[in-house]
């Protein structure tokens, strides 16, 4: 990267003025108005409470928000006297109030098509040029996140030497239906590793792994957008790092309703399918999956409920089946096709899609990209992607039916269900993988 073309002047400047902070904590934001104050606060608290020895910065990188976004941010910069009298009654090392570095605040913005990636380049860029030993990430649209957080993700890089640090939460049993229904399955199931949230939005990461996310071009894919927490899990999966997991407590954010989630879908997925392309010589021979070291107090904490509406996405799945349905019939195998076909013969009340169908048709899609990877045209894989929309669709339409009178835990053991059906059929994936048809 060059940091000339990346970063601005006067962010240079500022650069050049802080040389070298221990902890960087980025905020990514787009539109946060009604959070990212309570997110910066309790950033601050957790950074003055919990590493008060460490010099610490705190980079807002904003993808150019319309809305008071930026001007909150701005203005929450000055209020560090409030901060320290509030941690009066809160701190757990009082003999240290007095050590504590003082934290630095710098916001940045780019113009440009908004990107969750594009900001996470910027921040990656700033942590490379202040020679960071820990970076934190946290998303903007928290409103569970609290100063405990900050510990959690890094102490783990700073004390016990691990190169990443992944989330944990208790989530309700329809929030994040994209990781629980493919992401976390397809991950755990290629790496052997039981990550359970690979594109939570918080992560904790160390300078090692960071100079490894340097290295790499990819901005100009869907890694610039929504496809960045995949690309970064899977970096430390696929390599080797030393991997954690903590525990967080209920994520409450801003959640969006899965009937509106295509442009995120496609860039997740057309993210995992490029990087299982890229990392098949690691992931082929391995089997099963192993537990993660977890940090955290895991508490037992009622989720926010996250409604989805069965109805609209049983709609949907026909729906796209009348426009898609020729596209499956080239990706997926034809005894996995003849299966589908007879879902679309199931109605409303005795609608069921099984798993099995569903892992074999998602490593359907991963060998047909990887047989026609170098022949597809510019608009043919966007195609693709968005034949798996009502697939999608299809199965957490079924998991919301046969889950509606089961409580997260319950439903969770479902999910844990679908998650070593991955991991059965994955011989399926590797003996086709070099096959020809």
């Amino acid at each position: 990267m060059n940091k000339k073309t990346i970063l601005t002047p006067k962010t240079v400047e500022q650069l050049d003025k802080i040389k070298k902070v221990d902890i960087l904590v980025g905020i990514p934001s787009y539109d946060n108005e009604n959070t990212i104050g309570h997110v910066l606060k309790a950033v601050r608290l957790g950074l003055t409470k919990y590493f008060p020895k460490f010099k610490s910065i705190i980079v807002n990188s904003d993808c150019g928000s319309t809305d008071n976004t930026r001007k909150i941010v701005r203005n929450g910069t000055d209020d560090y006297k409030g901060l320290d009298t509030i941690l009066i009654a809160h701190e757990m090392h009082p003999y240290m109030r007095s050590l504590h570095a003082p934290i630095s605040e710098m916001v940045t913005s780019f113009r440009g098509a908004p990107g969750k990636g594009k900001a996470f380049r910027r921040i990656f860029q700033i942590a490379h040029e202040l020679k960071v030993k820990a970076v934190v990430v946290v998303d903007s649209d928290l409103r569970s996140i609290t100063p405990e957080w900050i510990q959690l993700l890094a102490g783990p890089i700073l004390f016990k030497n691990f190169d990443y640090v992944a989330p944990l939460y208790t989530r309700h049993k329809y929030d994040g239906t994209i990781t629980n229904s493919i992401i976390y399955p397809l991950a755990r199931a290629l790496y052997g590793k039981k990550i359970r949230q690979p594109i939570g939005g918080e992560f904790g990461f160390s300078a090692k792994i960071l100079s490894q996310y340097m290295e790499k071009d990819i901005w100009d894919t869907d890694v610039a957008y929504y496809g960045i927490d995949i690309w970064m899990t899977s970096v430390a999966l696929a390599n080797g790092y030393k991997i954690c997991q903590s525990f967080l407590g209920a994520k409450i954010h801003n959640p969006k309703n899965v009937a509106t989630l295509p442009p995120m879908f496609k860039q997740v997925i057309g993210t995992i399918l490029s990087l299982t392309e890229e990392n098949h010589d690691k992931w082929k021979k391995i089997k099963g999956s192993k537990d993660l070291p977890t940090y955290g107090f895991q508490a037992r904490v009622i989720p926010e409920e996250v409604p989805q509406n069965y109805n609209e996405l049983f709609k949907r799945f026909f729906k796209g089946a009348e426009k898609r349905d020729f596209v499956w019939q080239e990706i997926l195998k034809k005894e996995n096709h003849q299966a589908l076909e007879k879902i679309f013969q199931l109605s409303k009340k005795s609608f069921h899609f099984p798993s099995e169908l569903w892992v074999k048709i998602i490593y359907d899609y991963i060998i047909f990209y990887h047989r026609f990877k170098h022949i597809f045209m510019e608009m043919s894989l966007p195609s693709v992607l968005e034949s798996m929309i009502p697939l999608y669709f299809g199965f957490t339409a079924s998991f919301v039916k046969e889950t509606k009178n089961m409580n997260t835990q319950q439903a969770e053991e479902e999910i844990e269900k679908l998650c070593l059906e991955f991991e059965r059929l994955k011989p399926y994936l590797v003996n086709n993988w070099d096959k020809r048809e």
